[in-house]
């Protein structure tokens, strides 16, 4: 009796769960679990030595310097935010630090203080626009040679790029110098940044100098007058795939292996399924043009780009020179608002060989294409204003004068009849899983290349934002 009685009322319990998991229109919802490493932080102030996870929903202060000790780990679970309150801050990491944001419910680490400036009159005025100026920009997270991960999914990440007032304790920083994003500095550890955004910052967004995956994230007005989105030195090695990149001052995704030494992998940076709209315009540099660049002995397979009114095409350095040998590319389709722009297409001086599968084609855009020489000066005007991508909301010819740097209130979805559509290829082999795949501790999936060119493929995969 005592059995039978027990039953019944787990079957009266399991039929009262199943109820209260009913919506409206009586789909079935069932909440996920959420993952819990260590204590809980219950403390709203951040500071010192810290470790255990940040509790969903909850807003943490951070007022000064903190460090993941080694053999340690913070984890914020979804729905955090972390409010950065003294510019002197900064998140050093010798442990593992994983943010689990989710689309639904996406974390925050940011300076509530400053508010954006995203209109098109200061789109690209670094004089005034607070993502490059304010006094309350702040120092990132700084993660030491003994950091086996960072990881961030469905992470907000801003207004970095404040100047360390002390070195830090890791090596590879010092006092005075400007802050990245994010430094990771472990050749064996991993770092991912997946759905994620990164906005604002003076220098570099991120410099993975180990395996990692940036996959279906947007990067809004990075560096001031330089500095790249991701840039992975001698030691980096992984995958960039389906991100959108708007006004940077220099490249979206570049690759050297500068610094290489005996312990450590040599450079491989392979970016597919990207778009990158409006880069290069605060570098004075030539030839530094706002989407891709390998360089100085780094090699990568580099496909299905989408590259609209950047200042100068994709760059292949012939001096100190890419490794050529083991670099790939194609199927780039760019497109140019003023004759300036479509000339450096093949940035002049480089060694950017065309492919026949890049849009416009070659022999379409170089004159005498039959005896042109990699890295000589062309007239490309005819392709001026030409194969328009056809962006479901943005301007194209954009407005005179405009040189739009963030996203809001435009979408870079391909409306339908692009001519980007179905001009990808799928016949080329990224990295195999440079970081492990898991829900937790790795990448959560990797979107493999597209059919259609750039971030959003008409089908509904890549870029999620």
């Amino acid at each position: 009796m005592k059995q039978l009685s027990i039953t019944i009322l787990a079957i009266i319990a399991s039929i009262a769960l199943f109820t209260a998991c009913k919506k409206k229109n009586d789909a079935t919802y069932v909440s996920v679990k959420q993952t819990q490493i260590g204590a809980f932080i219950s403390s709203d102030t951040l500071c010192g030595t810290i470790k255990g996870t940040m509790i969903s929903g909850k807003t943490y202060k951070l007022t000064c310097p903190v460090t993941i000790n080694y053999g340690d780990t913070v984890l914020m679970q979804r729905g955090v935010t972390i409010d950065v309150q003294n510019p002197a801050a900064y998140i050093l990491v010798q442990g593992a630090f994983i943010s689990l944001g989710t689309k639904d419910s996406a974390n925050w680490i940011t300076v509530k203080s400053i508010t954006k400036a995203d209109n098109l009159p200061s789109a690209q005025n670094t004089s005034s626009d607070p993502a490059y100026i304010s006094a309350n920009l702040w120092c990132g997270i700084q993660c030491d040679t003994s950091c086996t991960m960072c990881i961030l999914k469905w992470t907000h990440l801003e207004f970095f790029g404040g100047t360390f007032s002390t070195t830090p304790p890791m090596s590879a920083d010092k006092a005075g110098n400007q802050a990245y994003g994010v430094y990771f500095t472990n050749p064996n550890g991993i770092f991912v940044f997946e759905d994620s955004w990164l906005y604002g910052g003076v220098d570099d967004g991120m410099r993975p100098n180990g395996k990692f995956c940036i996959m279906r994230s947007t990067f809004e007005k990075e560096g001031k007058v330089g500095g790249d989105c991701i840039n992975p030195k001698q030691g980096g090695v992984g995958i960039a795939a389906y991100n959108l990149f708007i006004g940077t001052a220099t490249n979206g995704t570049k690759a050297s292996d500068k610094g290489s030494s005996l312990t450590a992998p040599v450079t491989r940076f392979d970016m597919y399924n990207n778009t990158y709209v409006n880069g290069g315009y605060r570098q004075v540099q030539t030839g530094r043009g706002g989407d891709i660049n390998l360089e100085q002995g780094a090699s990568g397979m580099v496909y299905n780009n989408l590259i609209v009114n950047c200042k100068f095409g994709y760059r292949i350095v012939g001096n100190p020179a890419a490794d050529t040998i083991n670099t790939h590319y194609g199927n780039i389709y760019q497109y140019g608002d003023a004759d300036s722009i479509v000339d450096q297409f093949y940035p002049v001086g480089y060694i950017t060989k065309p492919q026949t599968t890049d849009i416009p084609s070659p022999s379409a855009l170089i004159p005498n294409f039959s005896t042109y020489v990699v890295g000589a000066t062309y007239d490309g005007s005819s392709q001026t204003k030409k194969n328009n991508p056809n962006f479901v909301n943005y301007p194209l010819p954009c407005p005179s004068g405009a040189v739009i740097n963030y996203v809001s209130g435009f979408d870079f979805h391909l409306a339908s009849g692009s001519p980007a559509i179905g001009k990808g290829t799928t016949s080329f082999t990224p990295l195999s899983n440079p970081v492990p795949i898991d829900p937790v501790f790795g990448v959560t999936s990797i979107t493999p290349p597209g059919v259609d060119i750039g971030c959003y493929q008409s089908n509904g995969t890549g870029n999620q934002h």
